[in-house]
């Protein structure tokens, strides 16, 4: 039997959560502000040097970080509407994630001064070519079992 104490510390906690969220919701706003700023400043300077190819892609890289802030706003919602939150964002952000590092990296060399030690490595780059193809099954999975749980709560 739950003694008044009990639901008192409950209703705390709870409180307690709300703040943490209100606080999770204004850093991802921010974040994607400052990220969205870093775009644009990317952007005009890839147009002010001329590189447009190579700043393209810079921004592009800045793009998929605004593309993860938009899905974890997104998780944020829902979780603050349902009190419900999908592993599926986790596995979402993994692979834009590898995708932005796939995009980024031969970016990184390409543009490396001559005399760096950066070199590619095929190594390094086929792991994580991997990784997004064994991330990308899961995402199949974790969709699919959705999918199915939802057919099956429906009937």
């Amino acid at each position: 039997m739950k003694t008044s104490f009990d639901d008192w510390l409950i209703r705390q906690l709870r409180a307690f959560n709300h703040v943490l969220h209100l606080l999770l919701a204004i850093a991802l706003v921010v974040a994607s502000f400052m990220v969205i700023w870093q775009f644009a400043t990317e952007v005009i300077e890839a147009v002010g040097t001329g590189h447009l190819a190579q700043g393209f892609l810079r921004a592009m890289g800045t793009l998929f970080i605004v593309w993860i802030l938009s899905a974890l706003i997104s998780a944020e919602i829902n979780y603050v509407q349902t009190g419900i939150f999908h592993v599926l964002v986790f596995v979402e952000v993994a692979i834009i994630t590898f995708l932005r590092q796939l995009i980024i990296e031969p970016v990184q060399m390409a543009t490396a001064p001559v005399d760096s030690q950066q070199q590619f490595n095929p190594l390094h780059y086929g792991l994580l070519l991997a990784a997004l193809l064994i991330v990308g099954i899961l995402h199949r999975l974790v969709r699919q079992e959705k999918s199915t749980q939802g057919a099956q709560s429906s009937a």
